[in-house]
């Protein structure tokens, strides 16, 4: 067993931050983009991480999935079942591969990690295409989809792989304001039924509490996680009807109120940085 294998072997939930920070550039003058943190993330957990622009929120999404390294501190992982991927990313922009077909994209993620099992695979892969409204466009390129189904394919792609915890960077954000409530459906549906552990990130206050269980808020730069709280609304949720519970508009409210002094905080330092630039 490695070393990583044993500290994973001691994480208490699924994901552990213990210190963690991440600068940029060389130690002695460079931009320490975010921490020191502390978290823990429970398996099965939906968690939503929200906070100002440049708090470093995507890079530690990155970390999580092997992608950077923190400067301090680790990142230790829980993994249950070693047939499975650990992780599995969506982005924020379209990350689907123009010359596949539908089909052939939501398929890549098996093929890639080796978990091809044949027909076996295929019905998976047919799954979740019928799951995200895509299988009837299975033989079409992307160029022939939406950008809105093109964020579904990518979440079908990510489903079908099974991973452990699905990585999220703000898949919504370009959409429009139908499909993003219609993609927000779909994944809080297919969260309730198959329960990976979800880790999301989002700018939207209303978005983090409909998926969420529990919502964290960042700091301005250098990112530390300053308020965690735990969202106690009923699921299934459904968007129209948990948009009209008096708890929804609470729990945005408090989170605002947090968020937005962070927010202010991160223009004062941007309008600092510009006036040391000046002189």
């Amino acid at each position: 067993m490695s070393a990583a294998d044993a500290l994973a072997d001691q994480v208490p939930g699924k994901l552990e931050v213990k210190d963690v920070s991440r600068t940029f550039g060389p130690s002695s003058r460079g931009f320490m983009a975010l921490g020191p943190i502390e978290l823990t993330v429970a398996s099965g957990e939906f968690l939503c991480i929200v906070g100002p622009s440049g708090c470093g929120k995507s890079t530690l999404l990155r970390m999580f999935a092997g992608l950077d390294s923190p400067s301090t501190g680790s990142i230790a992982i829980r993994h249950e079942d070693r047939t499975r991927p650990m992780t599995a990313m969506i982005f924020q922009q379209e990350s689907v591969f123009p010359w596949l077909t539908v089909e052939e994209n939501a398929a890549y993620g098996l093929k890639a990690t080796r978990n091809w099992k044949g027909a076996e695979s295929q019905d998976r892969v047919d799954y979740f295409l019928k799951k995200t409204g895509l299988y009837s466009f299975r033989k079409f390129r992307p160029d022939q989809l939406s950008g809105g189904m093109k964020q579904r394919l990518s979440i079908a792609r990510a489903f079908a792989t099974n991973p452990e915890i699905l990585l999220m960077d703000e898949p919504f954000a370009a959409l429009d304001e139908q499909n993003k409530l219609l993609m927000q459906q779909e994944l809080a549906s297919l969260w309730e039924e198959f329960r990976s552990t979800v880790i999301f990130i989002t700018h939207g206050l209303d978005e983090a509490v409909l998926l969420g269980d529990r919502v964290v808020v960042m700091s301005s730069a250098p990112g530390r996680l300053i308020h965690s709280m735990q969202i106690d609304l009923p699921r299934p949720r459904h968007s129209a009807e948990i948009r009209r519970m008096p708890e929804f508009a609470r729990y945005t409210s408090e989170l605002w109120d947090i968020l937005g002094q962070e927010v202010l905080e991160a223009r004062r330092q941007e309008t600092r940085r510009i006036e040391r630039q000046a002189h």
